[in-house]
């Protein structure tokens, strides 16, 4: 039997009779054209094509391609797609379009469908303004203008993407908002769409989930109750409101909780490029780094404060776990450490007939039993009692401190502190200048004979001695002065913190995220509380010390 080849012949003749080009007319039209968006309209090229076409009776006309809104750095177009699979089905064997930047601008691939795939399928090629023609003409697509005409259409893409790009850029650091929906809460102002203003409605929901989540709730126990509540989620907000059509469910997510609790734009501010197109031929969005998104502050008005907002953001990066029902979080979820290990405590509830109580005890001990920690169980009302008259007692600290400085401020005030310090400091600048001066004038005096060298080198340490104490004491004074001017106890944030809390009769989720770093529990049941404004607390001691120093030396003076 003879042996047939294993390769196929494709027959690459284009037709000679006449009526026998089948023409698919393609037309293409996006936003890049810019001020070309007259002359390169789809009327415009339609017209073109149509008066073409009547002076060709050898070719007719089948079906029009449009691709109205798209780009032409790819070709994985609608129009452009469909008119590919009809020259596969062999329904057309001719391409006509007004010009080569109609076709596309990406010359890759523009070349590979001119010298590959339209010769394969003996697809006849015409670019009416360009006189190209595959047939009639095969010189006119086979020279070397068509690439370099190609390489220019993709070259004046990506000139625009990239001038686009800087476009907004610049609107983006003007703080205009240039998405196309608002984010859930606001929507965009009806007389300045680059301007967000509030939604009240969206932004009672935003509300309420930050505050249900500094009360103890989880995000999945957060979400699960605006299901249960039927409120529609963001995507099916925008859906009712004729925004846009909801294709993602309307249902809310744990992630779409946690999208809103960290979203700074909830704060006032807008928080813009998040991600941004790999480039004008990839049309595949990356993710930008935090430090290289564009952040303005203060463009809209605020949904959330400041506090609550970085308490939510301090929660979040703390283990706050919860069972399998997701719900409520106990006050100290996420504080409670072991002592030892460094690891979470995990809190156990223990039913009896009579009586239900709940405990805490280390999660390296639960999962490894004694071989890497050991139990440090501990009663929840126990340590929560504690913490609760600790914090107490630094609550009577910071209100103690407060009426001390007040207090001291005052004393200041009717000696005559401010009138003492100023004389004190033009003393001091006074002994400065003078000091600086007797030193300039030492050299030339010692270089004229005046001084000898030991008289020079001692009168030059004498100097330099009092110009150092001199620089000292005014920087004591101006301290001293700058103290008494705006009061310690007003920028020290401890005091500031805790004396708010003056009369605290419950330990809440509120309280414990605002004044509390951590919570260690040591084998035997010892609670170590460890505070946040620790820095604070220091320097307000160090400087009530000073004061009472100083009135102890005046009393025994």
């Amino acid at each position: 039997m003879a042996r047939t080849s294993k390769y196929q012949t494709v027959n690459t003749a284009f037709p000679a009779i006449l009526n026998e080009w089948r023409a698919g007319l393609y037309i293409r039209l996006s936003r890049e054209d810019g001020d070309k968006l007259e002359s390169e309209s789809v009327g415009s090229q339609r017209a073109i094509l149509e008066h073409f076409l009547n002076e060709r009776p050898d070719i007719l006309p089948c079906d029009f391609y449009i691709d109205d809104g798209w780009s032409g750095t790819d070709f994985d177009r609608p129009s452009f797609q469909r008119m590919l699979a009809d020259i596969t089905a062999k329904k057309i064997n001719c391409v006509i379009v007004k010009d080569l930047s109609r076709f596309g601008r990406n010359y890759v691939e523009a070349g590979k469908y001119l010298e590959t795939v339209f010769p394969l399928f003996r697809v006849r090629f015409i670019a009416v303004n360009d006189q190209i023609d595959s047939v009639r003409d095969p010189s006119s697509v086979n020279n070397v203008l068509v690439p370099f005409k190609n390489i220019m259409n993709d070259e004046y893409c990506r000139d625009i993407s990239m001038k686009v790009r800087s476009a907004l850029d610049v609107r983006r650091r003007q703080g205009k908002f240039i998405g196309s929906f608002a984010a859930y809460g606001y929507r965009k102002d009806e007389t300045d769409h680059n301007k967000l203003v509030v939604d009240e409605e969206a932004a009672d929901c935003v509300r309420r989930i930050f505050r249900k989540f500094l009360e103890g709730y989880s995000i999945l126990g957060i979400a699960r109750e605006l299901n249960e509540a039927g409120v529609p989620n963001p995507s099916a907000y925008r859906e009712q409101k004729g925004l846009s059509r909801s294709f993602k469910g309307r249902l809310w997510s744990d992630s779409t909780v946690r999208r809103i609790l960290t979203n700074e734009l909830y704060l006032g501010n807008l928080v813009q490029k998040k991600n941004e197109i790999v480039s004008y031929k990839v049309h595949v969005a990356k993710p930008v780094a935090a430090e290289k998104r564009i952040v303005v502050k203060g463009t809209h008005e605020a949904i959330v404060s400041h506090e609550d907002f970085e308490k939510v953001r301090s929660l979040l990066r703390r283990d706050t776990r919860t069972g399998a029902g997701g719900g409520k979080l106990s006050v100290l979820s996420g504080f409670l450490k072991c002592a030892d290990c460094g690891r979470a405590m995990q809190k156990r509830t223990v039913k009896q007939p009579y009586r239900t109580y709940e405990y805490y005890c280390c999660s390296t001990y639960k999962k490894l039993h004694s071989k890497a920690c050991t139990k440090h169980a501990i009663r929840a009302d126990a340590v929560e009692e504690a913490v609760l008259a600790a914090l107490n007692g630094y609550i009577r600290l910071a209100v103690d401190f407060d009426r001390l400085l007040e207090r001291v401020k005052v004393e200041q005030t009717k000696s005559g502190t401010p009138k003492r310090l100023s004389e004190e400091l033009a003393r001091s600048e006074g002994a400065l200048s003078k000091a600086n001066a007797l030193l300039l004038d030492l050299y030339p005096d010692y270089k004229s004979g005046i001084l000898s060298r030991e008289q020079y080198f001692a009168l030059k340490e004498k100097y330099e001695r009092e110009a150092a104490q001199a620089a000292t004491a005014i920087e004591r004074i101006k301290t001293e002065r700058k103290n008494f001017e705006r009061g310690i106890g007003k920028e020290n944030e401890f005091i500031a913190t805790f004396k708010k809390y003056r009369g605290l009769r419950e330990l809440t989720r509120d309280v414990v995220c605002e004044l509390v770093e951590n919570v260690c529990i040591h084998e035997g049941g010892e609670i170590e509380l460890s505070l946040k404004f620790r820095d604070s607390l220091s320097l307000a001691e160090e400087y009530i010390s000073e004061l009472r120093r100083v009135e102890n030396g005046s009393e025994t003076a």
